[in-house]
């Protein structure tokens, strides 16, 4: 090196101090790392703390909520950006726990660019397979997911680098969200484990809501599809009682009844036969807390069987 390029290489007076200055700085906002930190703990310090958000169950129905008008709850979930329903500010990203999604084991997708939309239905109107919903994928949250759940002993927890959003997550969220600018990753259900599990489960996302993250468990307050009727048809007796307990359970904090849901609730194997579409609700209950306060804010049905009950759950500080 030359003495030139050696004077150019020196310090400047006050260098040091100024840069050591910038770098408190920057720690306080999150912006560069330290020696020693992890790159998971990093992440997480520069995710912005907030207020804790809601988390919902959301009953998404039949997918012809999709384009039908004269279903009741699509006008519900096309309120929730004016009526501020999950707040004033936009999520971060969502996280989605679908009742279309079942693995032996917890699975998230990891998805970079643009989710794909999954039509995985059959024998619908064939608009509703033109309908897209390429929301952003979440591979950073889907990676703070796998790493709360195993650590809280759920995994080993699988990544998927493929699978797009099955219809209980696009359908809601192209009502709740049209412009599909929000990030989204998915989390799948275990239906050979039970609502405890799932409880659980949600208690160690937690964390996520006070990170920007909207937990919505998609699911159906009532899912018995060999009962179904017409569109019009008369709510029978087993599906309103089933539906009244939940409420009510849900409202006073019963928790644990809502958990063992099989034993303790009139007809629940009617309600739901397999409970791909119930599971959603205890994740989304437990990721609120164990003081959480529910809310029921929005009922109707449709086809007689189909509540589309949905709820918020507030955790009290």
């Amino acid at each position: 090196m030359g003495h030139s390029q050696a004077r150019a290489a020196r310090p400047k007076p006050g260098a040091a101090r100024h840069a050591r200055r910038e770098e408190e700085e920057a720690e306080k906002r999150g912006d560069v790392g330290r020696p020693g930190v992890g790159a998971e703990e990093e992440t997480r310090r520069r995710v912005p703390r907030g207020p804790a958000m809601d988390t919902f169950f959301l009953s998404h129905g039949s997918p012809t909520l999709s384009i039908d008008e004269s279903i009741p709850a699509r006008h519900f979930f096309k309120s929730w950006i004016p009526a501020r329903v999950a707040g004033d500010s936009p999520p971060r990203a969502i996280l989605v726990v679908s009742g279309h999604w079942e693995t032996a084991t917890p699975a998230v997708n990891v998805i970079r660019g643009s989710n794909d939309t999954i039509h995985d239905f059959y024998g619908f109107p064939k608009p509703m397979y033109q309908l897209k919903y390429p929301a952003p994928g979440a591979p950073d949250l889907a990676q703070r997911t796998k790493e709360l759940l195993e650590q809280a002993g759920f995994g080993p927890v699988k990544e998927d680098h493929s699978r797009g959003l099955d219809h209980g997550a696009w359908v809601p969220l192209m009502l709740m969200y049209p412009d599909a600018n929000i990030p989204v990753c998915q989390l799948s259900v275990q239906t050979d484990r039970d609502g405890t599990y799932h409880y659980n489960l949600g208690k160690a996302l937690a964390p996520l809501r006070e990170e920007g993250v909207l937990i919505l468990g998609s699911g159906s307050a009532t899912h018995n599809l060999r009962k179904m009727g017409p569109p019009d048809a008369a709510v029978p007796q087993w599906a309103a009682e089933f539906d009244a307990w939940l409420k009510d359970a849900l409202l006073n904090r019963r928790y644990e009844d809502v958990n063992r849901y099989e034993e303790k609730a009139p007809h629940g194997k009617v309600a739901h036969p397999w409970p791909d579409h119930f599971y959603p609700l205890h994740v989304a209950l437990g990721a609120a807390g164990e003081s959480a306060k529910a809310e029921q804010i929005h009922q109707s049905w449709t086809n007689a069987t189909l509540s589309y009950a949905s709820y918020r759950f507030t955790t009290s500080n």
